[in-house]
């Protein structure tokens, strides 16, 4: 039987977002319990939320917006790796535990730990990791910190050699309740005119 293994945070006015960018609000407009018939709210808040979609709009002048990027990269067969690096590295392809062998490459690096509470120094991936995962037929890699480049990188090394390779990319996942190993990833974003990231509700299917 199928497990669904989510990994994404929860989304609340106090899950940190990058210095600067629109925090989470919640708004009611209408309330049950204040004698209204139905419960409606809006939100306002950056779309580089908890675990989202990055659009190569995003980091390149002329890049696709969200909506225009393929849901079929976001959707398939996935494979968890957990890397042990300090804070504040990058990625490279020798921390690998072991062979990539599918074409969607998650990595836990435990560098971010809280969503909740905002740190520099985590770790990010390297342009030659992306170089690694492209080789293999790789079409996605995603990362458990708020970026696939460090927290002082205005040049977006690995943002740029993702744009070169045609890979998509996932940040802001939690993966501490995801074991090494093989799954299908559901990690859908929304369909957003224009937009350069969409949140995504980010699962992985266990099988058996």
């Amino acid at each position: 039987m199928a497990r669904i293994i989510d990994i994404s945070p929860l989304v609340s006015e106090r899950i940190a977002v990058w210095p600067g960018d629109v925090p989470y609000r919640r708004r009611a407009s209408l309330s049950i319990a204040q004698g209204a018939n139905i419960d409606l709210s809006a939100v306002e808040t950056t779309v580089h939320l908890g675990a989202h979609a990055d659009a190569r709009s995003h980091y390149a002048a002329g890049g696709e917006g969200i909506a225009a990027h393929a849901l079929e990269v976001y959707y398939g067969p996935c494979q968890v790796m957990w890397v042990d690096v300090p804070r504040g590295a990058r990625v490279l392809p020798e921390h690998l535990p072991g062979e990539v062998v599918a074409p969607r490459l998650l990595l836990r690096t435990g560098t971010f730990p809280d969503p909740d509470a905002w740190n520099d120094d985590f770790a990010s991936l390297s342009p030659a990791l992306v170089e690694h995962v492209a080789a293999r037929g790789g079409v996605l890699v995603g990362i458990d910190t708020p970026s696939v480049d460090p927290f002082d990188d205005r040049a977006l090394l690995t943002h740029q050699a993702l744009l070169a390779r045609r890979i998509a990319n996932l940040e802001g996942l939690v993966l501490d309740g995801a074991p090494p190993g093989l799954y299908t990833l559901i990690a859908l974003p929304l369909r957003l005119e224009g937009a350069d990231a969409s949140p995504v509700r980010a699962a992985l299917v266990a099988e058996g």
